[in-house]
């Protein structure tokens, strides 16, 4: 099994050190392209107006100066132009990528644009402690990741899916199960903007976030990861929202 694997913390984040573990554990075919510099909150976007540049650190691993979704293609339809991927692997986040977070995520991109490219994909972040970040569980997907992925591929899924796997902010032999879920919704107020001053008097603003903001509805993303699970959500390209269309259609089109 050729995988290729992908980020969005950067080629130098320790997630993606996990990441190469896991798939090692998996094949000894594995590649790494992922980007240059940190692309978090890229979502799935594409570097169109400067061209890509392309970093060989060895045999195979490659920076890419773009985003993760630049980094899947330039793989797919570059580094590994002779053989495709038979999997796509994008992680492991520092943070989990639950509820809205999909729709930021570069995490979640990789496994999208897998997916647009036919290859099957997984997304994979652990939750952690924003308040103490010296103990990030890194041993809780690199110990139980490779198991995880080899059951998901067992099961198999369908060609427009991909699998958000989310690992719970705690030890390995503390993680309670696996959970099939769905994407939940954070509270609306779960984003605000703090504004500055600079030393020249010129305001500035960050983005920032009420932790605590959440709606953790039993059977969500946000549900698994808080009570200690592993949360596996399935996700789909087709953002169409059919009953909406029958409906308007019924209206409309009568």
């Amino acid at each position: 099994m050729r995988i290729l694997i992908t980020n969005d913390d950067g080629i130098e984040a320790p997630g993606l050190d996990v990441l190469q573990k896991i798939a090692n554990d998996l094949s000894d075919d594995v590649w790494v392209v992922a980007p240059e510099t940190d692309q978090s909150g890229a979502a799935h976007s594409l570097t169109l107006h400067e061209p890509l540049r392309l970093r060989k650190l060895s045999d195979r691993i490659f920076a890419v100066k773009g985003t993760p979704t630049d980094c899947v293609i330039m793989g797919v339809r570059h580094v590994l132009a002779d053989k495709a991927p038979d999997l796509v692997l994008s992680g492991v986040n520092r943070g989990s990528n639950v509820a809205d977070d999909v729709t930021y995520s570069g995490t979640i991109a990789g496994a999208i644009e897998g997916t647009l490219l036919g290859i099957p994909s997984i997304a994979m972040s652990l939750a952690v402690d924003w308040e103490d970040l010296d103990r990030i569980h890194w041993q809780t997907p690199m110990q139980l990741g490779a198991d995880l992925v080899r059951t998901l591929l067992e099961a198999g899924w369908p060609k427009d899916v991909f699998l958000n796997v989310n690992f719970p902010d705690r030890e390995p032999e503390r993680v309670q199960r696996i959970k099939i879920t769905e994407q939940g919704r954070r509270d609306p107020d779960y984003l605000r903007i703090e504004d500055r001053m600079d030393t020249r008097n010129n305001p500035y603003y960050w983005l920032g976030f009420k932790p605590l903001s959440m709606i953790t509805g039993e059977g969500t993303d946000l549900h698994a990861v808080k009570s200690g699970a592993i949360s596996v959500t399935p996700l789909c390209l087709n953002l169409t929202h059919r009953e909406t269309c029958r409906k308007l259609s019924a209206f409309i089109e009568k």
